[in-house]
């Protein structure tokens, strides 16, 4: 449930007793569907700058200021940067209203019960025996301990924009154990079929019941989009990431519960290429906002492209070709769905990739499929102009959106071991070293970075760096 409290003015410039009579008409203006009558405060200060403070809504799961330039019509478009929604204060300030004319805004409270589960579904039991020789048939080599349930769930969570929404993944829940199990998120890579997930029986299901028949419990987030999921997916934004990892884990503990299954307070998070960049999100999103409900046990992002701003924006935009090449539109389409950098795809890319590629991200068309109507070069697809701007400017739309989904910029409590294979081409090694010397140099000295296999790339060395961690894992498992 949403529901807004009230809408306030800015038109700059303005006299303190405008503010003031609009402000107070403003509080005037709460809604149905909250069970008070909250109020907000609109201020405008020396600078400029427009300050919001509203009051506390109960059960409020937290708050997003949106605006619009027009009182009516026009759609309300949440303030940027739109990945800090919600948040959990009740207060906001605008530091571009001076640039501005006018503007209205107004608060959205969020009531929705995160992590609550809507269906959980047992797809399928397995025995110890068929655990191990599924396993063995989906290229795993390890054998199980133990036999596994496979649950699909949907459950309640947000968008990027913060607002609430559905989502699915898979629950792995280890059969026949009896004592008290840790709990584990992994974050699953890449991909760009809708039901290539876990939730649908695809995807990384075959690693979920591995960490399963390993004895954890184990939390598959499909992400946004993906699975059961509503609306497009927005690829490698880390705060959603992060909150659909997170509000999984939520339902897999009420799941835990209707099946009579103890958790022991262990919390393991992992996930290689999209998935590092995800399980380091989660990491950030728990050791920030969730430590009073969670308490890391060991993370291990893996492989991930945690330098965006940097280190991916030189490898996807330079004169060289690239493995992945569709990994540049993919990035781009879902940029645009949270940060709004274009309001046309020809003010972006050339023809005929303007016309050819946004049909071809509908979750229906593999990475095949789209990397082979992509040039060698990804950068060629886009405007020249476009590019040059890019380049040119540290401050441009495209490169302020990668670099909001930088994930070194913070300082790690728990333990972490990043693993990456120094041959991997495809999200080069220099994403790990860029992270790991921020952390160090943030104080996270015990950060540590691990190469199993420098000659592996970035499908070769998947396995030794799932076994390695896997290894380290088990050795902290209670």
């Amino acid at each position: 449930m949403k529901g807004p409290i009230t809408r306030a003015r800015s038109t700059l410039p303005s006299t303190p007793l405008l503010i003031r009579i609009l402000a107070g008409l403003a509080s005037g203006l709460a809604l149905a569907g909250l069970a008070q009558s909250p109020s907000l405060t609109l201020s405008v200060g020396s600078t400029g700058a427009v300050s919001l403070e509203w009051t506390a809504v109960a059960n409020a799961q937290g708050y997003r200021v949106e605006y619009r330039d027009a009182l009516v019509g026009g759609e309300w478009l949440p303030c940027p940067w739109q990945d800090q929604w919600p948040q959990a204060s009740t207060g906001w300030v605008d530091d571009a209203a001076r640039l501005r004319g006018s503007r209205f805004y107004r608060v959205m409270a969020f009531t929705n019960e995160r992590g609550a589960p809507v269906t959980m579904r047992l797809i399928r039991s397995y025995t110890t025996s068929e655990l191990t020789t599924y396993l063995q048939q989906n290229g795993v080599p390890l054998a199980a301990q133990n036999g596994a349930e496979f649950h699909s769930v949907l459950y309640q969570t947000i968008t990027a924009d913060g607002a609430p929404t559905l989502a699915s993944g898979a629950v792995m829940i280890p059969a026949g154990v009896t004592r008290a199990l840790p709990l584990l998120s992994h974050q699953h890579g890449t991909v760009v079929l809708t039901n290539s997930v876990a939730s649908q029986q695809g995807g990384e299901m075959a690693l979920g019941l591995a960490w399963a028949g390993a004895g954890y419990v184990a939390s598959l987030p499909d992400y946004l989009g993906m699975g059961m999921g509503s609306g497009p997916h927005p690829y490698s934004h880390a705060r959603s990431e992060a909150t659909a990892a997170l509000d999984l884990l939520r339902a897999a503990r009420v799941l835990c519960g209707q099946r009579g299954v103890t958790l022991n307070g262990q919390v393991f998070l992992i996930g290689y290429s999209q998935g590092g960049q995800a399980t380091m999100a989660l990491t950030r999103e728990i050791e920030t906002w969730h430590t009073n409900e969670f308490v890391i046990t060991a993370s291990a992002p893996m492989a991930g492209p945690y330098d965006m701003s940097g280190t991916m924006a030189r490898v996807l935009t330079s004169n060289a070709p690239y493995a992945s090449p569709y990994y540049l539109p993919y990035a781009l389409f879902a940029f645009n769905g949270v940060y709004r950098l274009y309001s046309s795809v020809t003010q972006v890319l050339v023809e005929p990739y303007a016309t050819t590629l946004p049909p071809l991200f509908d979750g229906r068309h593999s990475d095949s499929q789209i990397n082979a109507a992509m040039p060698a070069v990804p950068a060629q697809i886009l405007r020249p102009e476009f590019l040059q701007a890019f380049e040119s400017d540290p401050d441009h739309p495209f490169r302020q959106a990668l670099r909001r989904n930088d994930l070194y910029r913070w300082r790690p409590r728990s333990p972490m071991r990043m693993y990456h294979c120094a041959g991997d081409r495809t999200v080069p090694f220099a994403n790990s070293v860029v992270a790991r010397d921020n952390f160090h140099t943030n104080g996270a000295t015990h950060v540590t970075l691990v190469d199993p296999y420098p000659l592996g790339d970035h499908g070769s060395g998947a396995a030794f760096c799932f076994l390695s961690a896997k290894s380290w894992f088990d050795s902290l498992k209670q």
